[in-house]
C-alpha cells in the first residue's frame, strides 16, 4: 500500500484529495484533540467510539458512589489542553477547572526518608537542601537548566512537528541537543548533576513511561522529567476523566458528531484510498479522510488488515497491575501522588524489561484522587489508585491464575509501606492486569505502547499516515506516549489533513 511521498523541501506531507468529511475512530484524548482542531478548521467531523463515554484510556468507572479514573492519573502541560480549546475559539477555563497539585509527588525511600517534589525551583532546592544537603540542591538547579534547554530544543524540533524523514531532524536544535548531551544515556547524565540516589530516582523514574530503564534510555527522555516535575502537575475537578468529557462537550458544541456504543470493524479501502468505515452492525459511514485513534498495531491489524514490518518489529513497554480501591481508610502521611521506592533500583528495571519477571522489591505509585477532590467518593471515603509496574504479555505469566495471588502481594506491600489496614478497609475494588489492558485493545497489554528506544523514536517510530487518506493518532505513533504527547499527536494528525500549522510551539516557543 503506497504512502504519500515525502517532499524533500521539508514541508510535511498531507493527505491527498478532498478533506471535507472526516471520520475519527476512537474518542481518546488524541482523537478528541484532532476532532477539535479539525472542527475549528471547518471540517465536518464524526467521532465513532465503541464505549458509551469519551476518553479511551482516560476512562471512568462509577461504582457505588466512587468515581474511578482507570487510565492516566498524572496531568502535566495543561497549556496543550488549552491549545486544543483555543482551536475552537474557546477558553479552557470555561470548560475545565484545573488545580495545581502540591507537592507534585511525595517520595518515600527504603531508608525512611521522605522527599516532597515541587515545581517551583526555589521550593524544591530548599527541600533537597533540608533532606539531603546544599551541594545536592545546587546540582538540582543545574539539572533544571539542563532539562529546560532540553525541552526547548526537543519540543519544537522533535515533538511538536510532523516528521517524514530522519533528514528532518537535521537542524540547529539537533546540534544543540548533541552539544548538551541529549544523546548520552539518561542515568549518567542525571548523575552528572545529582549525586544522591534519592534525587537520581525521582528525576529518572519517568523513563518507565517511555518503556525503558533509565540506564538504557537516552538523556533526551529527561524531557519527561521536565514536563512532570518542573512544569508542574495538575488535577481536574471531577477527576482525570473531566478532561476528555470537557473536550468532547466543546467539540460537540462546534458541530462534531459523536456516535457512542458503536464499534468500527473495518476501514473500507478502494485501492490506496479509504472511502469510509464499517461498523459491527454493518453500517457504512463514508469519509473523505479516516483518522484512527486505536492502538496503532491494533488499528493496522484489525481495521486495515495489515501488519507492516515497521509495526511487526516493535518492542513494547512494560505493563502494570492497577488496583482501584474505594476505601474507608485515610492516611495522614500521604499526598495526592506518592511514589514508594524499594531498596532496589537498577534491579527493578532488569526484572521488568530484561528478565520479564515481577518485581521482587517493588517501587510503586499510589495516587489518592480524593485528596484533591473529595466529591469523587461518598462522604468520608477515599479512592486509591495503586500502580505496580509489571512485564508486558511477552512474559510467561498467566494473569488469570496470577492475579489473585498478586493482589495479596500488592496489599501486603502497601501495608508494609505504611498503609495500615489497607486490605480490610477496601469497600469497592477494580483490578486491571496486563491481560485486561490487552483485552481493552492495547498491544502486548502495554498501556505505555511501544518502547521509546532510539529506533522507535521520532522518524523511526511508525508514522502517522497510511495510503492516501488514513491518518493515525495516539501513543503508538509520533510523537509518543503520555498525555502531553497524545494531545500533540492529535494536532499533528489534524495538520496532515488541513496542511495548516497552528502549533502550540509556533506561539509558545518562539
Amino acid at each position: 500500500m503506497s504512502i504519500s511521498r515525502w517532499i524533500p523541501n521539508g514541508t510535511p506531507r498531507t493527505v491527498s484529495g478532498p478533506t471535507d468529511n472526516v471520520v475519527i475512530v476512537g474518542a481518546g484524548l488524541a482523537g478528541l484533540s484532532a476532532a477539535m482542531r479539525l472542527a475549528g478548521a471547518g471540517r465536518t467531523v464524526t467521532v465513532v467510539e465503541r464505549e458509551s463515554i469519551p476518553g479511551g484510556r482516560a476512562g471512568r468507572i462509577s461504582d457505588n458512589g466512587f468515581e474511578f479514573d482507570n487510565g492516566p492519573t498524572v496531568l502535566t502541560m495543561p497549556d496543550l489542553i488549552a491549545d486544543a480549546f483555543d482551536s475552537l475559539g474557546e477558553e479552557m477555563s470555561d470548560w475545565l477547572e484545573l488545580e495545581p497539585v502540591a507537592p507534585l509527588y511525595r517520595s518515600f525511600y527504603a531508608d525512611g526518608s521522605v522527599l516532597d517534589v515541587h515545581a517551583n525551583v526555589d521550593d524544591m532546592a530548599a527541600e533537597i537542601e533540608r533532606v539531603i544537603g546544599t551541594s545536592e540542591a545546587n546540582g538540582y538547579r543545574k539539572y533544571v537548566e539542563f532539562v529546560s534547554d532540553l525541552y526547548k530544543y526537543e519540543m519544537r524540533s522533535f515533538i511538536d512537528r510532523n516528521i517524514d524523514s530522519p533528514l528532518d531532524l537535521l537542524s540547529g536544535d539537533f546540534a544543540n541537543l548533541l552539544r548538551i548531551g541529549g544523546f548520552r544515556k539518561l542515568m549518567p547524565k542525571v548523575s552528572q548533576y545529582l549525586k544522591d540516589d534519592r534525587t537520581q530516582r525521582i528525576y529518572s523514574f519517568q523513563a518507565m513511561y517511555a518503556g525503558l530503564s533509565p540506564y538504557d534510555a537516552l538523556a533526551i527522555y529527561a524531557v519527561i522529567a521536565y514536563m512532570d516535575s518542573v512544569a508542574g502537575v495538575f488535577f481536574p475537578k471531577g477527576g482525570m476523566h473531566a478532561v476528555p468529557s470537557a473536550m468532547a462537550a466543546a467539540a460537540q458544541k462546534h458541530g462534531v458528531t459523536f456516535k457512542f456504543d458503536t464499534e468500527v470493524t473495518k476501514v473500507v479501502m478502494n485501492g490506496t484510498r479509504a472511502t469510509g468505515v464499517e461498523t459491527a452492525t454493518g453500517e457504512f459511514i463514508p469519509a473523505d479522510v479516516v483518522v484512527l485513534n486505536p492502538d496503532l498495531p491494533i488499528a493496522y491489524r484489525d481495521l486495515l488488515g495489515q501488519e507492516p514490518w515497521s509495526v511487526k518489529r516493535l518492542k513494547y513497554s512494560p505493563s502494570c497491575y492497577l488496583l482501584l480501591a474505594g476505601s474507608s481508610a485515610s492516611y495522614d502521611h500521604v499526598a495526592h501522588h506518592n511514589i514508594h521506592f524499594g531498596k532496589s533500583w537498577a534491579g527493578v528495571f532488569d526484572e521488568l524489561i530484561n528478565k520479564k519477571t515481577l518485581m521482587s522489591d517493588p517501587s510503586v505509585l499510589v495516587t489518592n484522587p480524593t485528596h484533591g477532590d473529595p466529591s469523587l467518593a461518598p462522604d468520608g471515603k477515599q479512592i486509591y489508585y495503586v500502580l505496580f509496574p509489571t512485564p508486558n504479555l511477552d512474559a510467561n505469566i498467566d494473569w488469570a491464575k496470577e492475579s489473585p495471588r498478586y493482589r495479596e502481594h500488592v496489599i501486603a506491600t502497601l501495608e508494609e509501606r505504611g498503609y495500615n489496614g489497607f486490605g480490610d478497609s477496601i469497600e469497592v475494588e477494580h483490578i486491571t492486569t496486563p491481560q485486561d489492558w490487552a483485552d481493552r485493545g492495547m498491544e502486548r497489554g502495554a498501556p505505555f505502547a511501544a518502547a521509546h528506544s532510539f529506533l522507535q523514536t521520532g522518524p523511526f517510530r511508525p508514522g502517522n499516515m497510511f495510503g492516501d487518506n488514513v491518518v493515525f493518532t495516539g501513543s503508538g505513533t509520533q510523537p509518543g506516549v503520555g498525555v502531553p504527547m497524545v494531545l500533540v499527536s492529535g494536532r499533528l494528525a489534524a495538520e496532515r489533513i488541513t496542511g495548516i500549522d497552528r502549533s502550540y510551539r509556533s506561539r509558545a516557543l518562539r
